[in-house]
């Protein structure tokens, strides 16, 4: 068996050098220098060598992206059951009686099979129905964790989940601009982009594979192979992430239930109950199987917590795409320990589905314990009318069917519900950084009329009057908000290249993308996908949106009217990053600057880097209370990192 040790290093290792270089190429924020960086990579490769242990994604293998046309299909050594299910604690106990079991979470993602045969993964299908697979093996090669060698050399059988973080579901979500092709949970995420036709899309989804069941074994030590718990463990130290266990007994099962109840709102993994199977694997196989489940294990889900309330109305909310989502309100219920008074209804299909209408007797519950859901309709008197109008700006509205199911959008293009957002994101703090401009205030300028292009918030001074005299403003607020937009008139491309909203340009990206074509703009707007795509950090995809935005005629027109009212600051002379290959960290309360976000900008500006947390790679930790016990400045005592005042900082890195 592989060292522990050497196998959690390689973990650390892997997620050290693959954020390494994630930064580098789509922040430009890398906190290790390119010598650093050797160092980790020849120390990965060492171990990986030491230990026959190589993962998934690890920086030293290069992994082909081989698009097929379609996935093969497999039919399975043995069926896979469905686990029978329950609500009752009670029952979980009964099941156990005075056996020992082990109970983990029921992860919400697609089952998965490995097979490894001589230390190396060589298939894996999905579950699919139960007795017939889909072979994605080149997917599973570009998961983020999966091992690819394994120290062990006999023929392995794995089952594990397939999942998408909360996180990183919404981060892709982000990503696309229509909300109609936007995914509705992380497990439609997950098994859209595991049974993808090419691996280089899976390769980017960031899918995880944590391992649930070691099924077989061949040669492995037969006491290792009789705990259930003892082949989890076996797992993790040839390098698979497992899922998260306990011991229980009859005894103790249900307060380990109320345990994982508590943390399954915070619980980064999307989980719909848990498992409990017997400890004794042997045991459990002499139990045999009904027609549909096997006896060794058995299913908890979550006893969804229902109330019954009065539906009071349907609030039709317009986005920036035309979308327009409907959404419940009724009267206040109490729900997994909250006050809940609307729920997202999704779209037209499910209005329909329901058969809503104002007054109804609805039960309404919290999926997975956490979102908010109509779970019935008692009445049913399908009464609702859906609107033929937009609500914000009173255009037609149609219904379109898009994924299977029917949505209602606005036909107006130029609809302020579309704009709202789009001017929102102009504004930001990371864009123009207009203070006073909240999406509230955006949108009573637009319904009034005073703003429907970006040049015309460089021009509201036409509108003193009136602005002044809008609720919630006066001569204070309105004195503000001119000096905040004069101010901003003084920018950055980056800055401006992000506060367009193009597609996939984020603030990383808007940096890498001015630099690369030396802060001209007209070269950017006339740049080829071909050019933009060999740019670190844009890709294909993401060239292609650039050009077409820039292709798009009103955008153009939008973009020369806002250009006369705006001055770009010179990027910072190479010869002034005087701090390249430094990296700090900022902590606590500032004197000399306005924020951590102006002293991170002056660091970066002359080419250091600003990270989020104290490493070892850390040059020094800026903090005026040195003295302080904040968590920062006990791991920077603990690995010797410098700890320095806002003074010494600007006296030893800022002299001329």
């Amino acid at each position: 068996m592989a060292d522990e040790a050497k196998i959690n290093r390689i973990k650390e290792l892997n997620v050290i050098l693959k954020k390494a270089s994630e930064d580098y190429y789509a922040k430009d924020e890398s906190a290790l220098s390119d010598r650093e960086y050797d160092a980790l990579y020849d120390e990965l490769v060492r171990l990986e060598e030491e230990t026959g242990v190589i993962l998934a994604g690890s920086p030293t293998q290069t992994v082909g992206y081989e698009a097929v046309k379609e996935l093969p299909k497999e039919r399975h050594q043995s069926p896979m059951l469905s686990l029978g299910k329950t609500k009752s604690r009670e029952e979980l106990a009964d099941f156990l009686g005075t056996h020992e079991g082990v109970l983990s979470w029921k992860l919400d993602g697609l089952t998965v099979v490995l097979t490894y045969s001589n230390g190396e993964l060589s298939k894996a299908v999905t579950r699919g129905n139960g007795e017939i697979g889909e072979v994605i093996t080149p997917n599973a090669k570009v998961f983020d964790n999966v091992p690819l060698k394994i120290s062990f050399r006999g023929d392995m059988v794995v089952r594990g989940e397939a999942v998408i973080t909360y996180k990183d579901f919404e981060k892709i979500n982000a990503s696309i601009y229509s909300d109609a092709d936007k995914y509705k949970n992380p497990r439609n995420l997950c098994s859209g982009s595991v049974r993808q036709l090419d691996p280089k899309i899976t390769a980017g989804r960031h899918v995880r594979f944590v391992a649930f069941n070691l099924v077989s074994a061949e040669g492995a030590d037969e006491k290792i192979m009789a705990s259930a718990d003892g082949r989890l463990s076996f797992l993790d130290s040839l390098g698979f992430e497992t899922v998260e266990r306990v011991m229980v007994t009859s005894q103790n099962v249900a307060d380990e239930v109320g345990v994982y109840e508590k943390k399954v709102a915070g619980y980064e993994i999307p989980s719909d109950g848990l498992v409990l199977t017997f400890e004794d694997v042997n045991y459990g196989a002499s139990l045999g199987r009904t027609a549909k489940s096997p006896r060794h294990s058995i299913a908890f889900k979550w006893a969804d917590e229902t109330a019954e309330t009065t539906l009071k109305e349907i609030e039709w909310s317009a986005s920036r795409t035309g979308l327009i989502n409907p959404v419940a309100i009724f009267d206040p219920v109490e729900l997994e320990g909250t006050t809940v008074t609307r729920a997202s209804v999704h779209n037209v299909s499910i209005v329909r589905e329901l058969k809503l209408g104002i007054g109804d007797r609805i039960t309404v519950y919290k999926a997975n314990m956490i979102i908010p859901q109509i779970a019935e309709n008692l009445t049913k008197s399908g009464a609702l009318t859906i609107p033929d109008r937009c609500p914000v700006c009173g255009a037609p509205t149609e219904i379109r069917a898009l994924n299977e199911a029917e949505s209602l959008y606005c036909t107006n293009p130029s609809c302020a519900a579309k704009q709202i957002k789009t001017f929102s994101q102009f504004v930001s703090r990371d864009a123009l950084n207009i203070d006073g401009l909240s999406e509230m205030t955006l949108e009573k300028l637009i319904d009034m009329g005073f703003v429907s292009e970006f040049s015309d918030l460089f021009h509201l001074d036409r509108y003193k009057e009136k602005i002044v005299n809008m609720e919630g403003f006066g001569e204070k607020s309105y004195s503000n908000l001119y000096e905040s937009v004069k101010k901003a008139s003084k920018t950055t491309l980056p800055r401006f290249l992000f506060g367009l909203g193009i597609p996939g340009i984020g603030v990383a990206n808007a940096k890498v993308l001015a630099a690369a074509f030396g802060h001209d703009l007209e070269k950017i707007r006339h740049a080829s996908a071909e050019e933009l795509s060999g740019v670190d950090g844009i890709g294909d995809v993401m060239a292609s949106d650039i050009t077409a935005y820039f292709s798009d005629g009103e955008n153009n027109r939008r973009i020369d009217d806002v250009l006369k009212d705006l001055e770009f600051e010179a990027p910072v002379n190479n010869s002034e990053q005087n701090l390249s290959g430094l990296t700090f960290v900022i902590t606590g309360s500032l004197e000399h600057y306005e924020n951590r976000n102006a002293l991170k900008a002056e660091i970066e500006n002359r080419g250091g880097k600003v990270a989020g947390s104290v490493s070892a790679r850390t040059t020094a930790l800026i903090n005026n209370d040195a003295a302080s016990s904040s968590s920062k400045n006990k791991t920077a005592k603990s690995l010797g990192v410098t700890i320095i005042t806002e003074d010494e900082f600007i006296n030893t890195y800022l002299k001329e």
